[in-house]
């Protein structure tokens, strides 16, 4: 009876762990997998506000293209193979060699 008590409370307590290390990873901005789950090919070009720009590593194997659109806040992934998005990129990176 004693072993299941003491097993339990170890249980419980490497979950705590675990869990609050996990949160303080994420508060760190570390991320350990890809955000993008779905991309968006549709030009919305107008309504973004800024993009972000998350090459490969070794968390995730592609390329991620975030966009906050303007109104709402809101965080788009972007398709980095839709023709309109390439454009927004190849603007960025001309604008950000110019500086």
């Amino acid at each position: 009876m004693m072993n299941k008590v003491i097993l339990s409370a170890l249980v419980v307590l490497l979950a705590s762990v675990s869990i609050s290390e996990g949160m303080t990873l994420r508060s760190l901005g570390v991320e350990l997998h890809c955000r993008c789950i779905q991309t968006e090919s549709r030009p919305i070009g107008r309504h973004i506000e800024k993009v972000e720009l998350i090459p490969a590593n070794s968390h995730c194997e592609e390329t991620e293209i975030i966009a906050t659109i303007k109104k709402t806040g809101q965080e788009v992934c972007l398709d980095p193979e839709a023709p309109w998005v390439k454009r927004v990129i190849d603007k960025i990176l001309k604008n950000s060699k110019r500086r």
